[in-house]
């Protein structure tokens, strides 16, 4: 029996605990057979066999699988929403003492983004900002916190005076602003569910590689995490469709409250 793209998925399940069935599966496979046809590896079963016992070749898998794009401030108006109307409102509801989730945080642009936004309403240390990624290379670089000049463009710029030391090409991100941020692995679609006491959850452009099913059990979970009147914060790229069965409220095309 030839070895073919399902039982390839069942062997990355058991190997790495992603689903690829819950991604979108013509853009996904194409993803992978460009890396076999890279490292010149003859099929999927032999790719399997390389990834037991390659240390380098599975973390580069992971990391590839996982499709991490991020910067700071990525679309600022959004941020500016955030800034202006929802961290006030929240703060309104529930005092300072916030807690939020930053879900598929990539290598750390987005948490690290809500600190400094959360900076212009209070103090840092009573910030504290609950990070997951599934990818420990990720979260490794994340706790670093060195970012290219490209990825800090749109930070504001006596937030980036402030809080970033030039280190050759790169920018240093301060620890002021690091030890706001726990680090976790976490995988959205794993059995293991989130505490339910958030008042904002922030995942963005992460869910659109996703099948309409796997989004569906998502958004249903970070509802679940939510406190009632919680915020959560999805990418430009990404909607809600049955967000009124869940249980959200639409505030704007980005921020979905829950409603009870």
């Amino acid at each position: 029996m030839a070895y073919d793209y399902g039982m390839f998925k069942n062997a990355v399940l058991g190997l790495t605990g992603i689903n690829l069935d819950a991604y979108k599966e013509q853009q996904m496979k194409r993803r992978i057979d460009a890396l076999i046809t890279k490292h010149g590896i003859d099929g999927y079963e032999n790719y399997v066999q390389i990834l037991r016992t390659d240390k380098a070749l599975f973390e580069e898998f992971v990391n590839y699988l996982t499709i991490n794009v991020s910067e700071f401030y990525r679309d600022v108006d959004q941020w500016r929403i955030m800034v202006n109307v929802v961290i006030p409102e929240l703060i309104a509801r529930f005092g300072k003492r916030l807690r939020i989730w930053s879900a598929a945080c990539s290598t750390g642009d987005e948490p690290y983004s809500l600190v400094m936004s959360l900076s212009r309403h209070m103090p840092l240390d009573m910030i504290h900002i609950t990070a997951t990624d599934l990818d420990k290379q990720v979260i490794a670089k994340a706790r670093t916190g060195l970012y290219s000049e490209k990825s800090i463009a749109a930070v504001p710029p006596d937030l980036k005076k402030r809080y970033f030391t030039k280190v050759g090409l790169s920018y240093q991100i301060s620890n002021e602003i690091k030890s706001r941020v726990e680090f976790r692995e976490h995988n959205l679609l794993g059995k293991e569910f989130p505490p339910s006491y958030y008042h904002m959850i922030v995942c963005r452009n992460v869910l659109i590689y996703f099948t309409e099913e796997a989004k569906d059990e998502v958004f249903r979970k970070f509802y679940h995490s939510l406190v009632p009147g919680g915020m959560l914060f999805i990418g430009n790229s990404e909607q809600i469709l049955n967000y009124k069965e869940i249980g959200y409220k639409r505030k704007n095309a980005y921020y979905y409250e829950r409603s009870t």
